[in-house]
């Protein structure tokens, strides 16, 4: 038993070597709680980012056409161009931001997660290029069986 204590130390000591010294987070939810009330897409994405008009193409969305659990929705995102943050809404919830995830300069994402819906609605990515422009794709994703209660 002793020797895995030791192994396990060794590398939780060479992994903390390799991390960045300093690593930081944005609150979004003190930085932006505006877009954390907000109830449908269009007004959280303007709560967040600002009235920004998001480019169409440059980023992906994967998901369902028809989720037969809304408990469970599989949602992939992806892009072809560098971004600095990536935001993820719903509009089948009383509140529409899911999550905003920060990438640094080198955001090339490749990003898979699962969310909540309760009914048939859209999900739209906004994602910030490190251009400084705003790039956005929707899709529709229908619910066959609600996943908050529904």
């Amino acid at each position: 038993m002793q020797r895995r204590k030791f192994l396990s130390l060794g590398v939780v000591t060479a992994v903390s070597t390799l991390l960045p010294s300093s690593v930081s987070a944005t609150d979004f939810r003190v930085e932006a709680p505006a877009s954390w009330e907000a109830a449908g897409s269009a007004e959280a994405v303007k709560a967040l980012f600002g009235d920004i008009k998001p480019i169409e193409g440059q980023i992906k969305i994967k998901a369902p056409k028809l989720a037969e659990n809304g408990g469970a929705v599989p949602i992939g995102m992806k892009s072809k161009v560098k971004v600095t943050t990536v935001a993820l809404f719903q509009d089948a919830n009383p509140r529409s931001a899911v999550a905003v995830f920060e990438l640094g300069e080198n955001g090339l994402f490749d990003i898979k997660t699962k969310i909540k819906m309760r009914k048939t609605a859209n999900v739209t990515i906004v994602a910030k290029g490190i251009d400084g422009n705003f790039y956005s794709q929707v899709q529709k994703v229908e619910v066959s069986i609600g996943g908050c209660g529904g």
